[in-house]
């Protein structure tokens, strides 16, 4: 019921992941950014505990092969679980549990990782790390965006989608883009790429409205002399 991938960009250190599913409000309990640790998804039979347990695991010095692993091996209910990660360095990596939904498959990336259950297809996760490396110039929110789009257009899920997510960490401790879709009967994905481009010539500002304010631009609101 939910594809999604998780990635870096070497160039400028943001980690972040969009996901999609036929679920409603899937970023809210299955996508997971820490500025310089990484990133990861936790989805089918979700158990949002799972994506923090990672990128503790990685900011302890783990990569994330050995995180991913130590979960699997740990984990008393991981048979239901597929689980992705992503450190700022090394492979990132996958787990998928034998309990996991319909059609189902994995693929890994340099930079990336994408994974997805109750899947048209198992190319898809394939279909997304191919767009993903496409154009590395771009920023990272931007890639991913393509990489969902590509999953979708491969085949997607079984059935519609209708929620999708991004979330990308840079330099600061929150997320400098966390954009959501949680509903929608139409395309999520596209209404996801709307929100982005809305968004990215304001996500600078609202970083130094917060860390500096004095020196913030006007906030072009009604009211705001």
């Amino acid at each position: 019921m939910t594809f999604s991938i998780a990635a870096r960009c070497p160039r400028t250190g943001q980690v972040g992941v969009a996901i999609a599913s036929s679920s409603p409000a899937v970023a809210s309990r299955c996508a997971h950014v820490r500025a310089g640790v990484g990133a990861a998804c936790t989805q089918n039979v979700t158990d949002p505990r799972l994506g923090p347990r990672l990128l503790d695991l990685i900011a302890a010095g783990a990569n994330a092969s050995d995180a991913v692993r130590h979960t699997a091996d740990t984990e008393t209910l991981i048979a239901w679980r597929q689980v992705t990660a992503v450190g700022a360095a090394g492979d990132p990596a996958a787990f998928t549990g034998e309990g996991a939904l319909g059609t189902h498959a994995q693929a890994v990336g340099d930079d990336c990782v994408a994974a997805g259950n109750m899947l048209r297809h198992d190319g898809v996760p394939h279909a997304m790390v191919a767009a993903f490396a496409a154009q590395p110039e771009l920023p990272l929110a931007r890639r991913l965006l393509d990489a969902l789009a590509a999953g979708l257009s491969d085949g997607g899920e079984e059935g519609p989608v209708h929620s999708a997510g991004l979330l990308v960490a840079d330099a600061v401790p929150w997320p400098v883009t966390d954009l959501r879709v949680d509903w929608t009967e139409g395309d999520p994905v596209a209404a996801l790429g709307t929100l982005w481009r809305l968004w990215e010539p304001q996500q600078d500002a609202y970083v130094q409205r917060a860390l500096a304010p004095e020196l913030a631009p006007s906030y072009g609101v009604p009211g705001n002399l």
